[in-house]
């Protein structure tokens, strides 16, 4: 019998295995390997452990980490502590979803691919344009497909992008550019936002897009009408990278010129999980549905005339020659992605707006407490959804700052300094619909005490 209830290796399977691989034993594997490098210590780990033991050691590891549900999270750039409604993870948690893979059969996966016909359908209708896929692997990836997409529908080699866009996402942007050999222009800011005048010089005949982030990483809201008559006066297209609640109280980024509207749905009842798994959503104009990345979910009917769902569209390289393919991403996240939908379905048109609504108001109201502490100042004057800039006094340091609340039982807000040198004590605080006035007020307290006390 096995030693071991999980490992269920034998010596006899052991013994199997090498004599069909042809060789004596475990240690032939390595015999490429030069001795001179090969590890003939203990590694640094504990001892085995029983199952119970373990169970308890692994529960003491995650205690030591600063969750949401212990802890009042302001700490947002990107992930978001939000309110998941308990049905998602009823929805989510059915195994004929949670164990499904690609979905190639139709015949067999009509549950499947209608959850992301509907996640398809929900995108359309936030963003404002016609065409969304089946979800990307996040906010980044999607960003950077963009760009991608922008080069190669009008066949020009540079992008113009905001650095008031996600630090992280300008560089997988920047990553992929390298790759297709496309030329990246950052553009600063003036007050929170996109500096116009700038962007005016910089955009020419030669660009293929300008990509900005709305709300922006400063959390403050870009003119996208005003940039989308810029660009599209040279000819080229506008990728906007959106907060989706957000759009739950601002107008469709479609509707106002966006030709590309990529975003991340971690907001839409996604856990942030210490920084993911979430998933990327892309939706583009009819004219550049042939060219999006991924697949999409077609609705049919069948030959009785039923209703039906089928993968379409399908450009990219695991299907058809890889210099035809639009994009090398051959996946999606499919679970995710009906979290998304459940989270939308529930809510509702009402439930966004009123969702969105809180946001924008717990986080003018933090706004004003935290202004009101001697030395914190507010930064920008654009307007902002739920996420704002302040700058801390200079004998304060951002990083003992976060140490002290978090102590207090607080996630502070971003430290700005390392992503933007020129920002030094500037600070990014973010407000959900889960911070209540006496958590807001208690934050603000403690912070002006530390900042008092320095």
């Amino acid at each position: 019998m096995p030693k071991h209830r999980y490992l269920p290796l034998t010596e006899q399977d052991r013994s199997e295995m090498l004599r069909t691989i042809g060789i004596d034993s475990v240690e032939a594997l390595f015999a490429d390997i030069p001795e001179s490098i090969r590890f003939r210590g203990e590694l640094p780990v504990s001892s085995r452990l029983d199952e119970y033991s373990l169970t308890r050691h692994m529960a003491g590891l995650a205690d030591r980490n600063a969750d949401s549900d212990r802890y009042a999270s302001f700490l947002g750039a990107g992930i978001y502590d939000h309110y998941i409604p308990s049905v998602i993870q009823h929805v989510v948690s059915r195994s004929e979803f949670y164990t499904a893979y690609t979905p190639y059969q139709p015949e067999i996966s009509q549950g499947e691919l209608q959850a992301i016909f509907e996640f398809q359908s929900f995108i359309c209708e936030l963003t404002g344009l016609k065409v969304a896929n089946a979800s990307m692997y996040d906010g980044a990836t999607a960003l950077a497909e963009a760009g991608s997409l922008a080069a190669a529908a009008t066949k020009r080699k540079q992008l113009i992008v905001a650095r008031t866009v996600h630090p992280e996402a300008r560089e997988v942007l920047a990553a992929y550019a390298r790759g297709l050999g496309l030329d990246i222009v950052e553009i600063g800011w003036h007050d929170g936002v996109i500096d116009h005048q700038a962007l005016a010089s910089a955009v020419s005949a030669d660009t293929a897009a300008v990509l900005i982030q709305h709300p922006n990483f400063f959390g403050s809201l870009e003119d996208i009408q005003a940039i989308g008559e810029l660009v599209h006066g040279h000819g080229g297209l506008l990728v906007v990278s959106s907060n989706p609640l957000s759009l739950g109280l601002l107008e469709a980024p479609g509707k106002l010129g966006a030709d590309i509207v990529v975003g991340d749905a971690q907001p839409l009842g996604i856990a942030p999980s210490f920084g993911g798994p979430t998933c990327g959503f892309f939706a583009v104009s009819e004219a550049n549905m042939r060219r999006i990345p991924g697949r999409i979910v077609g609705q049919t009917t069948d030959r009785n005339g039923k209703r039906g769902f089928v993968l379409t569209l399908q450009a990219r390289e695991q299907h058809i020659r890889r210099e035809k393919a639009a994009s090398n991403i051959c996946s999606n996240q499919a679970l995710l992605a009906l979290a998304a939908s459940v989270y939308l379905s529930v809510m509702g048109k009402q439930g966004m707006a009123d969702v969105a609504e809180l946001n924008l108001q717990k986080s003018h109201y933090a706004k004003s407490c935290l202004t009101s502490i001697p030395g914190v100042d507010l930064v920008f004057q654009a307007a902002t959804f739920n996420e704002f800039v302040i700058r801390l006094p200079e004998e304060v340091d951002p990083r003992l700052l976060q140490r002290n609340l978090l102590e207090k039982g607080f996630i502070g807000g971003y430290d700005l300094g390392p992503s933007y040198p020129e920002l030094p004590n500037h600070v990014l605080i973010a407000v959900t619909e889960k911070r209540s006035k006496a958590d807001i007020d208690q934050f603000a307290k403690v912070m002006e005490e530390w900042i008092c006390g320095a």
